[in-house]
């Protein structure tokens, strides 16, 4: 599947990765040349620079072939635009856009072109509080029609598991190593595979909540 992200802060950023991981085509639009500059070499998507509000910069970066946009800005009035863009000039499939304020959650629906919203209060957008550090296990989207969650937990100094192979960690059950991100890289998670402080292991999971993941790895 062939996927453009517009907004590549903390939550858009997280979200390349993990449909990078998934084996998807992504690419990465944002408006700050900075930022992108500093995904470099980290993020396994194509990475352009561009103002996702302007048509010209949508087509840049595959929005007339994408099969998925994923609209993850910190500005409901841009999501929106950019929603109604992908939707309305490139007849994107499906287009899903993340809601900042509940007030404007009403908005984000098919007359924006929006088939699907990504409510504040959603487990997503806790990866936000992910870069203060205070949360190393979150749940990163709920794929609703497959039953599963894909969850992520950071390994650090601290955790239990730094130095044990994946086939050592008991899982949960109905839960299964999809990834281990390693330097901003897709690992094969094998089951010789000895964890290292700043890998990012994504789990997908029928049953498990972050508290048992959590519990498994920290």
């Amino acid at each position: 599947m062939k996927v453009v992200v517009a907004g590549a802060g903390r939550l858009g950023t997280k979200i390349a990765q993990v449909l990078v991981a998934a084996h998807h085509q992504v690419t990465l639009l944002d408006s700050d040349e900075e930022r992108i500059a500093g995904l470099r070499g980290r993020v396994a998507a194509e990475l352009i620079t561009g103002d996702a509000c302007e048509p010209t910069a949508l087509e840049h970066a595959g929005a007339r072939t994408a099969d998925l946009v994923v609209v993850a800005t910190g500005q409901d009035d841009t999501n929106l635009v950019v929603g109604m863009l992908t939707k309305r000039h490139f007849s994107v499939p499906r287009v899903a856009a993340r809601v900042n304020d509940d007030e404007n959650a009403w908005l984000f629906d098919r007359h924006w072109g929006v088939d699907i919203a990504l409510p504040a209060a959603s487990p997503l957008v806790s990866l936000i509080e992910e870069a203060t550090g205070a949360t190393d296990t979150v749940a990163l989207l709920r794929l609703s029609k497959a039953g599963v969650d894909v969850i992520e937990t950071a390994i650090t100094d601290r955790s239990r598991t730094v130095g044990r192979a994946l086939s050592d960690i008991p899982l949960p059950a109905g839960t299964i190593v999809a990834t281990v991100v390693r330097g901003g890289q897709p690992t094969v998670p094998t089951p010789e595979l000895l964890l290292r402080p700043g890998d990012e292991v994504l789990l997908v999971s029928h049953e498990a909540s972050e508290r048992e993941i959590h519990a498994a790895f920290q």
